[in-house]
């Protein structure tokens, strides 16, 4: 069956991002140049890009140009899997750039006091960060941890998977609660995202461990994800 001539366009796009020669991020052929390549019309090459866009192959950047997105992550909501899991499990390198981070008195946010169960005086470890796939900007991280689970936290290591940094400490994690809500950003999300008004994924997540038989919330986080390449599956 001959292929129309914009699912032509389509089938060499998709071929070039399958076979990796066009890698997430990656910006492609202008329509001046598709148009040149396939002889077709501006209205064609256009059409193609559209339905491309829509399939999650590509995302349109109004003045820049069309670049290659990278595939949708997943997260089960019945695990306990880190963001590093979740970018390798489809072929991702999972990176971190601390925003922040500081020791506060848990009187001092009282809200996260609350879900921590925690007394005036004991410390909250604040701090956030921007998480990447492959160098792309994914999420902004805001977490919160109970010094009385983790007393103290090597700063160096909140530029890679913090999971896999209280797994070595041999902070088990048991449960967690997720909400989950859409959000518009922020200006500083915008900037951090490299985004417009694209909605947010906002999860937050209450996580707990075993601590003296009991099992207790130790861990706070509000990551707010684009909405575009982010996706929860509940079971």
């Amino acid at each position: 069956m001959n292929k129309t001539k914009y699912q032509q366009i389509e089938d060499y796009i998709i071929h070039q991002i399958e076979s990796g020669q066009l890698k997430t991020g990656m910006q492609i052929m202008t329509e001046e140049q598709l148009c040149r390549q396939f002889s077709f019309s501006r209205m064609t090459v256009n059409k193609a890009l559209q339905h491309l866009t829509q399939q999650g192959y590509l995302s349109r950047i109004p003045g820049k140009g069309s670049f290659v997105k990278p595939p949708m992550i997943r997260q089960n909501t019945a695990d306990v899997s880190s963001f590093t899991d979740d970018l390798k499990r489809i072929g991702l390198i999972a990176g971190a750039r601390l925003l922040f981070y500081r020791v506060v008195e848990a009187h001092t946010v009282p809200t996260i006091q609350n879900k921590l169960q925690l007394n005036d005086s004991d410390l909250v470890h604040s701090f956030a960060r921007l998480r990447t796939g492959n160098d792309m900007p994914i999420a902004v991280s805001y977490t919160y941890v109970s010094a009385a689970i983790v007393q103290a936290i090597d700063v160096s290591r909140l530029t890679s998977s913090f999971y896999s940094y209280l797994d070595e400490l041999g902070v088990v994690r048991i449960a967690k609660d997720i909400q989950l809500s859409a959000r518009m950003p922020d200006e500083e999300q915008k900037k951090l995202l490299e985004i417009e008004n694209t909605a947010l994924l906002k999860a937050a997540t209450l996580t707990y461990t075993a601590c003296e038989d009991r099992i207790v919330p130790f861990e706070y986080n509000e990551n707010y994800y684009n909405g575009d390449i982010y996706t929860y599956t509940f079971h």
